[in-house]
């Protein structure tokens, strides 16, 4: 074995630096797929995401929600923890991708579905619900006190 066999390059900080930062983009790059550009659908189980809005207001927050076609006997909101709503409903007929003029993707989908994070704290057991016209308000009357967490 020569010397040179013997000894073993080390890396430099500039390489670990550069990993570093790969590894960093990489990273990135999956929270961003994750959170901003997931597809609205899921043809596995049918559903699509509907459009909403969320409103903030001193007294409460106003969750607006697009239905169009929903059952209004199937529409289920329901707090999943104590910032965030699941809203669901059944659709009166089949949506498919060509009714929105899509034709790169196939799929069909008969159910809305989707989870909402409230931003400020609300008292989830007064919710009110209202639907009309394909339109599904939430209201949520806004905490003002706060929790101060003991550690």
């Amino acid at each position: 074995m020569s010397e040179e066999e013997g000894f073993r390059r080390r890396r430099s900080i500039f390489d670990l630096i550069d990993e570093y930062f790969e590894s960093l983009e990489a990273w990135a790059e999956r929270v961003r797929e994750t959170f901003f550009e997931r597809p609205s659908w899921n043809c596995r189980t049918c559903t699509i995401e509907p459009l909403r809005d969320i409103m903030v207001t001193s007294d409460e927050v106003i969750v607006t929600v697009d239905l169009p076609y929903a059952e209004q006997n199937t529409i289920q909101v329901k707090p999943v923890s104590k910032d965030t709503i699941e809203i669901s409903a059944k659709m009166r007929r089949k949506v498919s991708f060509d009714d929105f003029g899509i034709t790169h993707h196939r799929g069909e989908f008969q159910r809305f579905h989707c989870r909402t994070r409230i931003p400020v704290p609300v008292y989830m057991d007064r919710m009110e619900i209202r639907f009309k016209r394909g339109i599904l308000e939430i209201r949520l009357p806004r905490k003002h006190e706060y929790e101060i967490p003991i550690e």
